[in-house]
């Protein structure tokens, strides 16, 4: 919406902000106080028409010319205006605002059958309109209300610019009819809401028939009915509703338009249709020299408007000198030269003529005497032949049946704003002021005249002559008007221009004519970039308000915080490595605060599969020591206490994820304080991939470098595609692992050998078995995260275990990252479809003799070499596996001979009783690295339920450790 903001500040802003709120509705209702700082006006073009279609079929078919196409008059009739703006509106202009209103879209000639539609019919006939009215009417229009009572259709369609700032649409019926209420007669009234602020009501009316006086005062009567049961729905703004229902009266702009029935009542009929007549034939004013020329359509018209001094000159058509006389014969129009130039002052002018009629018309004369659209109503100027009633299918042909119905503006729109209401209500209360000031004069004894001198008050009756006096409408009868030459004061410009009110003679399906009226409005309207900062405004009032008496804490985002003050990025994290952030949390309330943070709930069931737990909060005292102080917090006023944000991936479904891109890096924290404000932290952090977490046939296509580096260069956001090259039969890393693991395990026994205050650990699963490991879980951590780095970066693993480490404990920390490197992949070294198969061919495994290994080793090594990389990743752990065991306890002199050959072994030899308790360590050891390695080194799929299975995997592990195979 094109606006004007008002920059105007209105007195309920104050108590918008003194006022104690706190709930939601609180701020909708001190929003809507403060109310006058975000509106501002816009411009707003309403059409609205109205139709009597009698009951006649074919009217739906018409209802489209005229009303958006304005057919039906005559050429100069498009330019027609009503009044005088500095830059006046075209037709061309876009229409904001399309209303409808229609009457008697039902036969309801008789009772009978008017009581048969009101059971049968119901609604019918909107469907039937509407499919009309949308198949004519400008694209982009979109439908507002439709309501139909009996034979009463309103229906309002606005512009797409427009329709977004409709709302609270609410309709009503009033029945007026039989018995006082029924339906036939009354009105259909709608109210909409434009920009939250501006109130229109629509009201398309029937009222009761007939041209005695006692009809006319029914028409009174059915008017103030009308009026007093309106009511509207609650309007609703920002989410809060009034209090009460949206009364008549309380609207901003108002329109009361339809078949209101008022006659010229004090004419005769005859005279009325004669005149009229005359003009429509051209056989009026025949004595001017000016022979009568026959047009084609209607009358020519000359009109003047009459609140300015330009003249508006229309052509209509002319029948011919006999009434049977066709109404299409070919014309030319008359000079407009030839007209007056004031055709009100000719008395020869059709429009003189209509101006002699208007003050006999029933409606000027109700509200003259105050009996009814007395109270701000208005009208524009009438310059269109009457309305009703004519011959159906004739122009200007006025009823020649048996009744010959006298011509009259039956069907009327009126206009009214909440000023020309309130100017009204100020002019009655002026008028009853006079009144009791002229009754206390004569009271007294006292004449007007002679009291002049005495009576006079300076501060009253100064204000009084100071002031505006009320507006006058269309309709004021006031006699001596014309005697007062006192100067006018300035006015406040008139929110409502009407730019166009004619009827359309040529359309011919009726026995009324439709008309149109055209308004521009000055609305009132919300200006959405101001009202964001009002209610922003609003909001941290109210809530300074309510931290006054409740808890408030305020946290300072410390380490790596971003520029935004609820978001703290703890920068780049890789698998098991850990990076930390702190928040200070200080108490700056009045009262004690606690809190505590609150866990997050999954969003879906894929969310709840996955390990969120990579971030860690911990509450621990700001002083020096950083003594931890609980998961729940209490601070007195002005004490203060850090939060710390521990962020590290080590769960391996969540791994998986990351490496998959189905997961991120980012957290909202919900920091709740009791009887306080939630504070909600978002933390977030960037993703280092890593060769930990994929699967074999991923790895074995990353090339030297490292995968991170291999990712970066090919833009690979998640997993690796198996359509990349081959670069290695086996995955490096696991290569690189099982050498460190020999390595290691080597200088662990010769530096037993050597050095006399060290000793191994006599556990079988050593240097596996976690329990037996003797470096603590801290330490352990911080190392294994460099190992996992070195190998996504295809960095030497030598290099990051630190020298001062016994050799024992880096064999410890490698082999335990070996573990892990083998339990995060997602395919295992052997796949759950090679155990499938291996199951098959070897069922008893267990049962094998050892003269039975070696034919059992190749029919397993068989299975095997159906996944070629997969049978070489297993031998290389196998192998490794084999020597780490013989090397921490060599069996034999012979064995130890052979390791001699091959490498520098410094195990002594010793009895051959020591021999076979050395044979006996050795397999003991093998059976327990085979316990620990197969559940990570299978993957059939049962998730270790079955003993039978783990059992045969174990010893199939088993026979490629035993040294007697491997000799």
């Amino acid at each position: 919406m094109q606006t004007a903001h008002d920059s105007s500040v209105r007195s309920e802003a104050s108590e918008a902000a003194e006022a104690p709120l706190s709930t939601p509705q609180s701020l909708a209702r001190a929003l809507t106080l403060r109310r006058g700082e975000y509106m501002g006006q816009r411009q707003l073009r309403v059409k609205i028409g109205s139709w009597n279609t009698a009951g006649c079929t074919g009217t739906d078919k018409d209802v489209g010319s005229w009303f958006f196409r304005d057919e039906g008059l005559a050429h100069e009739f498009a330019q027609l205006g009503v009044t005088n703006h500095d830059t006046p509106k075209t037709r061309g202009d876009a229409i904001d605002l399309y209303v409808l209103g229609l009457q008697e879209v039902v036969d309801l000639n008789t009772t009978k059958e008017y009581v048969n539609r009101v059971y049968a019919e119901s609604n019918s006939q909107i469907s039937k309109w509407r499919s009309a009215v949308e198949a004519a009417m400008p694209e982009g229009c979109e439908f507002v209300s439709a309501e139909q009572m009996v034979g009463l259709l309103t229906l309002v369609y606005a512009s797409g610019d427009l329709a977004k700032h409709v709302t609270n649409v609410s309709t009503q019926q009033i029945g007026t009819g039989l018995l006082g209420y029924f339906g036939n007669k009354g009105a259909v009234a709608t109210r909409i809401v434009i920009g939250e602020t501006t109130r229109m009501v629509f009201i398309n009316s029937h009222l009761a028939s007939g041209a005695g006086p006692s009809y006319l005062d029914r028409r009174c009567w059915d008017v103030a009915q009308i009026a007093s049961k309106m009511q509207f729905d609650p309007v609703v703004n920002n989410g809060v509703a009034e209090d009460s229902g949206d009364k008549f009266g309380d609207e901003d702009f108002a329109f009361w338009f339809g078949d209101l029935n008022f006659r010229l009542g004090s004419l005769p009929g005859d005279d009325i249709r004669r005149i009229l007549t005359l003009h429509t034939r051209g056989e009026y004013d025949v004595e001017s020299g000016k022979p009568p020329k026959p047009l084609d359509g209607e009358p020519v018209i000359v009109l003047k408007d009459s609140e300015s001094d330009e003249e508006t000159t229309t052509a209509s058509s002319l029948h011919s000198h006999s009434r049977e006389q066709s109404f299409d014969s070919e014309t030319s129009l008359p000079d407009p030269d030839d007209f007056p130039e004031d055709p009100s002052q000719d008395p020869a002018s059709l429009q003189a003529t209509l101006d002699s009629l208007l003050p006999h018309d029933q409606l000027r004369q109700v509200i003259a005497h105050r009996k009814a659209f007395h109270d701000g109503w208005k009208e524009g100027p009438v310059t269109f032949l009457p309305t009703y009633k004519y011959d159906v299918g004739s122009v200007a042909l006025f009823d020649t049946s048996e009744k010959q119905r006298a011509p009259s503006w039956c069907d009327r729109i009126l206009y009214r704003t909440k000023e020309y209401k309130e100017e009204f209500e100020k002019k009655v209360v002026d008028e009853e002021t006079a009144k009791k000031k002229d009754e206390e004069m004569k009271s007294r004894g006292m004449e007007a005249d002679e009291d002049v001198l005495f009576s006079y008050d300076p501060e009253e009756d100064g204000e009084e002559q100071e002031s505006e006096p009320p507006a006058a409408t269309s309709y004021e009868y006031d006699e001596y008007d014309e005697d007062n030459e006192s100067a006018p004061e300035v006015r406040s410009p008139d929110r409502v221009q009407l730019e166009l009110y004619t009827s359309y003679q040529r359309i011919t399906s009726s026995d009324h004519k439709p008309l149109t009226s055209i308004f521009t409005l000055t609305c009132d309207c919300v200006v959405p970039e101001v009202k964001a900062k009002v209610h922003a405004e609003v909001a941290r009032q109210l809530d300074r308000a309510e931290n006054e008496g409740r808890p408030v804490i305020t946290l300072v985002l410390e380490g790596n915080a971003s520029q935004d003050g609820n978001m703290v990025d703890i920068g780049h994290l890789s698998f098991l490595a850990r990076k930390s952030s702190s928040i200070t949390i200080a108490n700056t309330g009045g009262v004690p605060a606690s809190f505590c943070f609150v866990d997050r709930p999954a969003m879906d069931d894929s969310d709840a599969n996955l390990n969120h737990e990579w971030l860690k909060t911990t509450f621990v005292k700001s002083d020096d020591c950083g003594e931890a102080v609980g998961p729940n917090v209490m601070l007195e006023p002005g004490e203060t206490v850090t939060a710390v944000l521990d962020g590290q991936v080590a769960s391996v479904p969540f791994l998986r994820a990351l490496n998959d891109g189905r997961a991120s890096l980012e957290e909202v924290l919900v920091l709740r304080v009791d009887n306080g404000r939630d504070h909600f932290i978002t933390v977030r952090g960037q993703w280092l991939p890593s060769c930990f977490g994929r699967s074999i046939d991923e790895l074995i296509r990353v090339p030297e470098g490292g995968i991170r580096q291999f990712l970066a260069d090919k833009k690979i956001p998640g997993a690796i595609s198996y359509d990349a090259d081959v670069h290695c039969s086996a995955p490096r890393e696991l290569f690189k692992l099982t050498e460190a693991v020999q390595t290691l395990a080597e200088r662990c026994a010769a530096d037993a050998h050597m050095l006399e205050d060290m000793s191994l650990p006599g556990d079988a699963g050593w240097p596996f078995d976690a329990h037996a490991c003797e470096l603590g879980a801290d330490e352990k951590e911080a190392v294994q995260s460099c190992v996992v780095a070195a190998l996504d970066t295809d960095g030497h693993i030598a290099d990051v275990l630190p020298v001062e480490l016994p050799s024992s404990h880096r064999l410890e920390l490698v082999s335990s990252v070996l573990l892990l490197f083998l339990a995060s992949l997602t395919d295992g070294l052997v796949t759950a479809q090679l155990c499938a198969r291996l199951a098959t061919t070897m069922p008893s495994a267990a049962a094998l003799p050892q003269s039975a290994w070696p034919d059992a080793k190749m029919k397993i090594l068989d299975v095997l070499s159906a996944a070629p990389n997969h049978n070489i990743a297993f031998v290389f752990l196998t192998s490794t596996l084999a020597r780490v065991a013989r090397e921490l306890t060599p069996a034999t002199a012979e064995s130890r001979a052979q390791g001699l050959q091959r490498r520098l072994s410094f195990r002594k030899g010793g009895s051959s009783g020591d021999a076979d308790a050395a044979v006996k360590k050795r397999r003991a050891r093998e059976r327990r690295y085979a316990e620990l390695l197969a559940p990570l080194t299978f993957r059939s799929g049962d998730g270790g339920k079955d003993k039978a299975a783990r059992e045969r995997e174990r010893a199939m592990l088993e026979l490629f450790l035993s040294l007697e195979m491997q000799d």
